[in-house]
């Protein structure tokens, strides 16, 4: 019998005495050990290994399938994708290669219902009339009845795919949209919505009652530039063409009302063949030259008989002064940035050396603001509407110098952070229509209503595609929540009489389906759905494609190729 603790049969193997009485063997167990492990090991990574490419494979399978859809969907419409020059074909596909991300396909669906929403209060309370007031579900005519929600809408419609709902607006526009009306239109509002939202309607479709109708309304507009300068009047009656300016302003013409039409009526000269209308609207620019200021910036107020601004108006980037600036920039970009439309370039980086000049900051947060200027007194007022100066720089600020383009761009992101916290500061996040600064303090609200405005939104866009940002679609989307908690109600959406209170009033704007929604479904969407490289936004937010300009020669109508050049499709989260 063996002593208790004494090691016996194949036990004794387990026992770490019997491998110190034995080296040879203890090595030859830690080597075989050592060699299981590293085998083990290796197979969980090779594992992990080939688990990261099925997921990479299972990916590329989907975005293959995607592609698929989109070929099959551009060939069921009988578009001509294929067909072009290889850069042509290029720029098709970068539609396709685009990544999708999950999470702003699913904002971008959650803004196409609240557009859906909008839409359909407006269709079964106010259609065919300018704008719906929701809490008392009915109609108004804000612009004379010219339809204005629905043309402001159409091209909203057409990139977000709701196909049903474009062609109702468009058999409405067909059937019953006239002009004919003894009514005192503002020549600015009726351009950038009605004339504007047509032109991108036949940019973007091909359909030429849009550019029939667009037509039609200009010529009604053109009596307004007969003035001895060529600075037109600011209303006229369409029946009528008697034009006369607002008795407000003391018989002046308005800066912005006046600066705000060359990218339209460019544009209709193009797509007609009919030079009037860029004539007329360009006119405007070379009297401005004349007497241009050396820092760019024109008070809101101009004589139409003299040309002369008046000094004792404002100097503003709000109310009256903002798109002004905008247009300069954009008309040289619509025009493709040739020689021919250079001086409205070298206009613009005038003014935007005079809008440095304009530029402070708070003491407590260093927020930068823009200021207003009456002759030499500065006012720390800033407007939510001067919000689209951000985006207007980012666009602009690629085709300066390096150093320059940098300081501009880092202005944009400042005045974005600023414009930002118009909406984080108030109890409902959205923004005032003004703020002030004074002595230095941090933002107060002025004017606290808000009417569903885009400019803030509007600028995001823009950085997000210029930076790559995502803090900018964060931002964004937390701008939609709030108006999604605020201004949402069961017949439409509403402004707030007062973000303080979140007061509601009666009415939705129809830029708020133009504009808001539109710059918030392509802030989550990818850069090729309305490529800068082929559009450019007016100032209502409808995008007209680019044009090389082709001035001294016989002016021929440019021909429109609609090859789905938006990747509509990518709007529908289902396809992607």
């Amino acid at each position: 019998m063996a002593r208790r603790g004494s090691l016996s049969g194949r036990w004794r193997y387990l026992h770490p005495g019997y491998y110190m009485k034995r080296p040879a063997r203890f090595a030859a167990v830690f080597t075989a050990l050592i060699l299981t492990t590293t085998v083990v090991w290796d197979r969980r990574s090779l594992l992990r290994d080939y688990e990261a490419e099925v997921s990479r494979l299972y990916d590329e399978l989907n975005e293959l399938q995607h592609q698929l859809r989109e070929v099959e969907g551009h060939l069921g419409d009988g578009n001509e994708i294929f067909s072009g020059t290889k850069e042509e074909m290029a720029k098709n596909n970068n539609v396709w290669q685009a990544e999708i991300d999950p999470v702003n396909s699913q904002r971008r669906e959650k803004v196409k219902e609240a557009m859906l929403h909008a839409w359909n209060s407006y269709v079964k309370y106010a259609w065919g009339q300018d704008e719906l007031q929701p809490q008392s579900m009915d109609g108004v005519n804000s612009f004379g009845g010219l339809g204005a929600t629905v043309v402001d809408s159409l091209d909203t419609l057409y990139i977000m795919d709701l196909e049903d709902e474009f062609q109702k607006a468009r058999e409405w526009i067909a059937t019953s949209l006239d002009f004919n009306k003894d009514y005192e239109a503002s020549v600015f509002e009726t351009t950038i919505r009605v004339v504007g939202g047509l032109l991108s309607a036949y940019d973007l479709s091909g359909d030429k009652i849009f550019l029939e109708k667009a037509r039609d309304i200009a010529d009604r507009l053109l009596p307004a530039w007969d003035t001895p300068t060529g600075i037109p009047y600011n209303r006229i009656n369409l029946a009528h063409g008697h034009a006369h300016n607002f008795g407000w302003t003391g018989g002046q013409s308005i800066l912005a009302d006046s600066g705000t039409e060359q990218l339209e009526f460019i544009v209709l000269s193009q797509r007609t063949g009919d030079p009037r209308y860029q004539q007329k609207a360009e006119k405007v620019i070379s009297q401005l030259q004349k007497t241009y200021p050396s820092d760019g910036l024109l008070p809101i107020y101009i004589n139409p008989h003299s040309g002369v601004a008046a000094s004792y108006s404002s100097i503003t980037f709000g109310a009256m002064g903002d798109s002004f600036y905008e247009y300069l920039l954009k008309v040289w970009i619509q025009g493709n940035k040739t020689k021919t439309v250079t001086h409205y370039r070298e206009m613009w980086e005038i003014s935007m050396e005079g809008l440095l000049s304009l530029i402070r900051k708070t003491n407590q947060s260093s927020l930068s603001y823009i200021c207003e200027k009456t002759g030499d007194s500065l006012s720390n007022k800033m407007d939510e509407l001067a919000c689209f100066v951000p985006g207007m720089l980012a666009l602009g600020s690629s085709d300066y110098d390096p150093e320059k383009a940098e300081k501009f761009l880092s202005l944009a992101k400042e005045l974005a952070w600023t414009c930002y916290n118009f909406y984080q500061s108030t109890p409902t996040k959205l923004a005032g229509e003004n703020y002030y600064f004074d002595g230095g303090e941090d933002m107060n609200v002025g004017t606290s209503w808000n009417i569903l405005r885009p400019e803030t939104v509007e600028s995001l866009m823009y950085l997000w595609r210029f930076t790559g940002n995502k803090t900018y679609q964060d931002w964004g989307w937390n701008i939609f929540q709030a108006f999604e908690k605020n201004c949402r109600i069961d017949s439409g959406y509403v402004g707030l009489r007062d973000v303080k209170t979140g007061e509601k009033d009666n009415m939705m704007q129809s830029f708020f389906l133009a504009e808001t929604l539109k710059y918030l479904y392509l802030l989550f969407s990818p850069p090729s759905l309305v490529s800068f490289d082929e559009w450019v936004f007016n100032t209502e937010a409808h995008p007209l494609r680019i044009v090389t300009r082709k001035d001294g020669q016989d002016m021929e109508p440019t021909r429109i190729s609609v090859s789905k050049p938006l990747g509509r499709k990518q709007g529908n989260e289902e396809q992607n």
